[in-house]
């Protein structure tokens, strides 16, 4: 396997670094032979050489299996990066070139972890949220007319494609027959948002025909926020567009214990193009350097590359390897429940070499 490693900003590299040395022990354990690549694709590389990703770029991460991302942007406020030049040049250029139409974004609790939620268990808090990654408003449909005048007009549109809804649908339709609950939410705002919610709840009752065992429901995004926290039990997988997915994805990690202990992943499910795969939080440059940041969410998303990739692949020792990472990522997240991650509590590599024991 090859695998393509931008540790990014921040705390990236350090918590890139923590779940390489998980890899290297998981891959000895299954039997997996892999390599990866460093790439310097982040805010600061960008501020010293005015490079962001190119289409060259671009084409070199199509000739590997995976990325491992760490995390980008987040550097203290330069004009450079103004506009969101990083977010939109590095994550949104490479998820829609390489058509990464999936965002994966699990939301379970782990035993032994915390959550604000008063009275629920790790078994009320274990679902799968798929996110729509390539449409929505983060198309950059839209503009501005009279800019910077008191008559201002922008404009943003939100796409939704009967192809690019389908082909989301039918993912999260698959996922749900591998679970055991076999139920499967839409989520969406069809009472106000009456054209796109039209297509996506009119495409989901029509792929519904084609699944007859998955039971299905629909949630309007705001009662989805309210039901989350109040009972998340009623979810297994929720399949939501862009936008509120990338709103109720946070939502679902704060309910799971925390930025620190979430994961993700960006899928090509057809195997066209590599997967990227990265923690939910962000570069946290108030604490880089400091070599106290949590890593659990970076290898939890490690495991689900290995997982993910080797199911499209059918490599069995990528699988194998995914899963002990995971198996191992549960076994230690209840050793530093309750410890906040500072000088007083665990370091990034006392936390990855628990994962590693685990191993």
């Amino acid at each position: 396997m090859k695998i393509a490693v931008i540790a990014g900003d921040g705390i990236g590299p350090e918590v890139v670094g923590a779940s390489l040395e998980v890899l290297e022990a998981a891959a000895s354990a299954s039997g997996l032979e892999y390599q990866t690549t460093d790439f310097p694709f982040s805010a600061a590389h960008f501020l010293e050489t005015g490079h962001v990703l190119s289409d060259d770029d671009v084409a070199t991460l199509r000739g590997y299996d995976a990325i491992l991302l760490g995390a980008v942007g987040g550097l203290p406020n330069d004009p450079r990066l103004a506009g969101g030049v990083i977010e939109k040049g590095i994550l949104l250029k490479l998820r829609f070139e390489l058509d990464q139409y999936i965002n994966l974004r699990p939301v379970q609790l782990y035993p032994g972890i915390q959550t604000p939620l008063a009275g629920k268990t790790a078994e009320d808090i274990d679902f799968v949220c798929v996110r729509e990654n390539t449409e929505d408003l983060y198309c950059g449909v839209g503009g501005f007319v009279r800019k910077g005048t008191p008559q201002e007009i922008a404009s943003q549109t939100m796409i939704a494609t009967r192809f690019g809804v389908e082909r989301c649908l039918r993912y999260a339709f698959d996922l749900a027959t591998t679970r055991e609950r076999r139920h499967l939410t839409l989520v969406h705002k069809t009472n106000v948002l009456t054209y796109a919610g039209e297509t996506w709840n009119r495409a989901f009752n029509e792929v519904a025909e084609d699944y007859p065992g998955v039971e299905t429901a629909y949630h309007h995004v705001d009662a989805c926020c309210m039901y989350m926290v109040t009972k998340p039990e009623a979810y297994d997988v929720i399949v939501v567009p862009n936008m509120f997915g990338d709103i109720i994805t946070d939502l679902g990690a704060a309910i799971a214990g925390g930025m620190g202990i979430a994961s993700s992943g960006n899928l090509n499910p057809d195997g066209a193009a590599p997967g990227m795969f990265e923690p939910v939080h962000g570069s946290a440059p108030d604490i880089a350097g400091q070599k106290v940041a949590n890593p659990i969410a970076t290898i939890d998303s490690l495991g689900l590359l290995l997982r993910e990739t080797g199911r499209i692949k059918e490599n069995k020792a990528a699988v194998q390897a995914g899963e002990r990472v995971g198996a191992a990522v549960r076994a230690t997240t209840p050793k530093f429940a309750g410890k906040s991650l500072d000088r007083s509590g665990y370091a990034t590599d006392e936390v990855g070499k628990m994962v590693i024991d685990a191993l």
